[in-house]
Parts: C-alpha cells; sequence; structure tokens
C-alpha cells in the first residue's frame, strides 16, 4: 500500500517549481520575470510547487501566490515551510542575508507549536491559498548560520512543538504530510527516529557530484521508516550545469577542488556520448526510488522549459554504464530506466 506521501506526489505532482531562484537568491528577478516563469511551468503541465518564507524574505511566496491564489486549489500540490518567522522593520537584516530581495523583513527563527501555526497562517495570507498540502521544517540542520544558539537547542524546541504540532494538524485534515526540508541528512535521520514524518525535503545531498552518503546511509534508514524523499538541488545550485557556485551560503563561491575535478569527469563521459549533463543529473536524481518528487528552481520561461524537456530525453544507457565503470556514481545509486528502442 502507498505511504501518505505516495499518495500526495502521484502524476502529474512528481515535478515541480521551487521558489530559491524566484526569491532573488542568486540573481534580480523582477515580478514580471517570475510571473512568466511561472505562466510557462503551468504551461508545461508542473502542478507542484515549493516555496519558504525565507527564499527572499517573503518575495518568493508572494509572487507564487499572486500566480497560483487564480488557479483551481486541488490541481496543484503546495508546500511550504516553518521554522522562520518575519517582522517587518526599518532595520532590517535583509541587505546581510537576502541582498537581492529587497524585504522589509527582519528574520525570527521560532520552531515551537505556535511559531509553526503562525508561520504557516502568515504564509497562507502572503499566498492568499486556503491550505498548503506539505509542511517542511526548515534548515533544522548544523549548516544553517544564523541559528542564535546551537543548533541542537533548536532541534529539542522542534522535537517537542513543532514535530507533534504538524502531527496534530495533519490528523486534524489541515495539511496532508510534513518534515523536515535540510541540505544535509543529519536531520532526517533524527526526525525519523523521534516523531512520524511522512516526507522529508533531501536538498543538495542527492546529485551526480555528492550521492554516496545519501544511498547508503540515508535512503536504507527512510525506507526502513517508510518515509518518502523529494529530491532538491540536484544540480548543487547550478553548478553542474556550469554556475560558478557548489550549494548554497555566502561562501558558495569557494568550491570544492575535489567537485570541480569530479565535475570535469563527467562533462568529459558526457562528450563522449553526446548527453547534455544537466539532463543526466535530473534524471539521476529523480530516479531514486525513495524520490516522490523532484523540485527545480528556475528564473526564466526558457529554464523551466530546458529542465522539463531534460526529463523527457533518452540516454544512452552506455553513458550510465561507463559512469559506474568510472567509479562517478556508487555501485548502489539506482539508475534511470533505459529508453524504449
Amino acid at each position: 500500500m502507498p505511504n501518505r506521501a505516495q499518495q500526495i506526489f502521484q502524476s502529474p505532482f512528481r515535478f515541480g517549481l521551487g521558489g530559491v531562484t524566484l526569491g532573488n537568491e542568486f540573481a534580480k528577478h523582477t515580478d514580471k520575470d517570475a510571473e512568466a516563469t511561472l505562466e510557462a511551468a503551468w504551461e508545461m503541465g508542473m502542478r507542484y510547487y515549493d516555496v519558504a518564507p525565507w527564499y527572499g524574505f517573503g518575495l518568493a511566496e508572494r509572487r507564487f501566490g499572486h500566480f497560483l491564489h487564480n488557479k483551481n486549489r486541488g490541481d496543484y500540490v503546495l508546500s511550504s515551510k516553518v521554522g522562520k518567522l518575519f517582522k517587518a522593520s526599518k532595520h532590517n537584516r535583509h541587505a546581510e542575508i537576502f541582498p537581492l530581495s529587497d524585504s522589509p523583513n527582519d528574520l525570527v527563527i521560532d520552531y515551537s507549536a505556535d511559531g509553526v501555526r503562525r508561520s504557516i497562517e502568515d504564509s497562507l495570507q502572503r499566498m492568499g491559498v486556503s491550505h498548503l498540502d506539505v509542511v517542511f521544517v526548515h534548515d533544522l540542520s548544523p549548516d544553517f548560520a544564523y541559528f542564535p544558539n546551537g543548533w541542537e537547542e533548536q532541534y529539542d524546541i522542534a522535537r517537542r512543538g513543532a514535530f507533534p504540532a504538524l502531527s496534530r494538524m495533519r490528523e486534524e485534515g489541515l495539511i496532508r504530510g510534513w518534515g523536515v526540508g535540510v541540505n544535509t541528512p543529519f536531520a532526517i535521520l533524527k526526525v525519523i527516529n523521534d516523531a512520524d514524518p511522512d516526507v522529508c525535503l533531501c536538498a543538495r545531498q542527492y546529485s551526480l557530484i555528492d550521492h554516496a552518503d545519501a544511498v547508503n546511509k540515508l535512503f536504507p534508514a527512510v525506507r526502513a521508516r517508510n518515509v518518502s524523499l523529494v529530491m532538491g538541488s540536484a544540480l548543487n545550485a547550478g553548478f553542474i550545469s556550469g554556475s560558478a557556485r557548489y550549494n548554497y551560503g555566502k561562501e558558495n563561491y569557494r568550491i570544492p577542488p575535489q567537485a570541480l575535478a569530479k565535475r570535469e569527469r563527467l562533462r568529459a563521459v558526457a562528450a563522449r556520448h553526446g548527453v547534455d549533463l544537466r539532463t543526466a543529473a535530473l534524471q539521476f536524481a529523480a530516479a531514486a526510488s525513495e524520490a516522490v518528487a523532484l523540485v527545480v528552481g528556475a528564473g526564466s520561461p526558457q529554464q523551466i522549459q530546458a529542465d522539463y524537456n531534460s526529463l523527457q530525453a533518452r540516454i544512452p544507457t552506455e553513458f550510465w554504464a561507463e559512469l559506474k565503470e568510472e567509479r562517478l556514481i556508487d555501485p548502489n545509486a539506482r539508475l534511470p530506466k533505459a529508453p524504449e528502442p
């Protein structure tokens, strides 16, 4: 019998548009750019949208809501995140954290039960929609740089507050499922033992560049708990497709030498087989049996169209075989299905 996440993320809800890019994290995008990108995603048949208050300090949710609030709410799946509240302030820190967002807001970390309910209500009002399908407890991980104190203290607050509150909201029918949305596996491994999540957002942890820990540690654990994963940042924040950054954060321009070296080796194999590396990376992330959905970011209609078409492209089995032979893919990783003859 399908688990709760598998029931939520059925076709056509398995490919989604995420909100990081349209929250102006990497570059400035106008409202007009955002509307055109969302319109293109809808026209391509995409019906899953993932946002967060954090993305642009509210900017991404406002933009997604401006587009989605006129759509039939039953026609798409929507997820957002909790753990961060925002208050308007003349003396805010947006220029330090999200300098391109032009947000008037300041950040308040709050993983309590009351904070979760407040965050969800704020998100619904920003977007102009009636409900969220899935809620992720956001950035509850050692890599998040803006905790006022240690991440362990924040996790304990969430364990006693956010986690049981979200389980109650699920049982009350206010949401359909919940989990954590993080950039490292540690919080996922903890929450599946401390609570009863349904689906977790696994960002930047399962890509052609970096996936061995996910395959051999995270995947067996979530399978044992019947928890599913949404895959995010399959391109390592654009690194695989050529961006001069690796993942997220203030110092993402400091690209590890081993990541650069592996990207060059991947490019060489892709060139020998006439394969677009971005296409291969997206198909690889979507192929994991634990994945119920893949989320990508885009800042233009052309970009989201390219990502959509990448998932339809045919990749020769010889390409994947060479990646395994060259030990560029973990031997336990699941490969995309062979193309139809």
